[in-house]
């Protein structure tokens, strides 16, 4: 064999074993299990919709549970928030790729880890909190999507008056320990005093509050009242819809507590949030890092009126305000 046609043997080889590895190394990458922490504030059937929106993100983005990856979920529950770090810990001694969680469930993960990558599958105000240095360039381990909460309340507060223009008082159910509560409660305050209306607020930090909540509304007197997103007052929306009935009081807050019986909803689609979270923990998954990927905000709000509920509270509905509802409960 000559000398050329040995060398191009040899460069034949070469080029050979290039294309060959580099396949070989993505099918390899294909092949690995991914592990995802989930680290969530309510019972799995209280999460149910949501977490199915993500796992349908997660298939979307190709990742399939028990093929290549694996979620481990750790819960609150009915537990205090204080047993929050207790299971971020858990998660990050597992040594998973990503955590993803929610309202306190990402300051918890942020101090247990400042390495783990965290998704917030939804966080009222991130900047404000001080989880995020801004949107663009959240610099940290954290990234993911955020609501303004006190823009969303104080739209419930005009919604309110809108349904009764003779409203004179109003009430906010808030969770005293919310790391947005002072925000909150200012934006709300200016707005009220727009609508010519007394704000009141009352204290909520775990389900057994609502009774006592509600019986001091309903002493006050307030007409009315706006309940916030907190993982306490949405996962308890019967609770809440139930207790607004027995004292007529009329409610405006997120979709769940329309639905549960509550009287007007507006606010943001979080399955839709936790559909997108999953974008963002492929993006992780494949090398990008949090500080890098800007925190995103909804595309989707909806209104809501329970007309079930405004007959039997005595409340006739604006027709102004049916126009502009996506959806109305009869």
């Amino acid at each position: 064999m000559g000398a050329d046609m040995q060398r191009r043997d040899f460069l034949g080889v070469l080029s050979g074993a290039a294309v060959a590895w580099p396949l070989a190394a993505r099918a390899q990458l294909a092949d690995k299990v991914h592990r995802i922490g989930y680290l969530g504030l309510a019972s799995a059937a209280a999460q149910a919709t949501r977490m199915n929106a993500f796992r349908a993100g997660l298939a979307a983005q190709g990742y399939i549970e028990g093929k290549n990856i694996v979620i481990e979920e750790r819960r609150i529950e009915g537990r205090q928030y204080e047993q929050l770090g207790t299971l971020a810990g858990q998660l990050v001694d597992l040594k998973v790729d990503v955590i993803v969680t929610h309202a306190q469930g990402v300051s918890a993960s942020m101090r247990a880890t400042s390495t783990t990558p965290i998704v917030a599958a939804s966080i009222a105000d991130a900047v404000a909190s001080g989880l995020v240095s801004s949107l663009a360039r959240p610099g940290g381990n954290v990234t993911g999507l955020t609501f303004l909460l006190p823009e969303l309340a104080s739209k419930r507060l005009e919604l309110l008056k809108e349904a009764i223009p003779g409203l004179a008082q109003a009430g906010v159910l808030v969770n005293t320990a919310s790391t947005v509560r002072e925000p909150l409660l200012a934006a709300m305050k200016l707005t009220a005093q727009s609508l010519k209306l007394e704000l009141s607020e009352f204290a909520v930090r775990e389900s057994a509050d609502l009774e006592s909540a509600f019986a001091a509304m309903a002493a006050k007197p307030v007409g009315a009242f706006v309940i916030t997103e907190d993982p306490v007052l949405i996962y308890n929306s019967e609770i809440s819809a139930k207790l607004a009935l027995k004292y007529r009081l009329a409610s405006c807050g997120f979709p769940e507590l329309a639905q549960a019986g509550g009287f007007v909803a507006y606010g943001v689609d979080f399955p839709d949030l936790w559909g997108r979270a999953a974008v963002f923990v492929d993006k992780i998954l494949k090398g990008a890092k949090p500080a890098d990927l800007p925190v995103e905000q909804p595309t989707k709000f909806s209104t809501t009126v329970n007309l079930k509920t405004a007959k039997l509270i005595g409340i006739e509905v604006p027709t102004s305000l049916l126009l502009r509802a996506d959806e109305v409960i009869e």
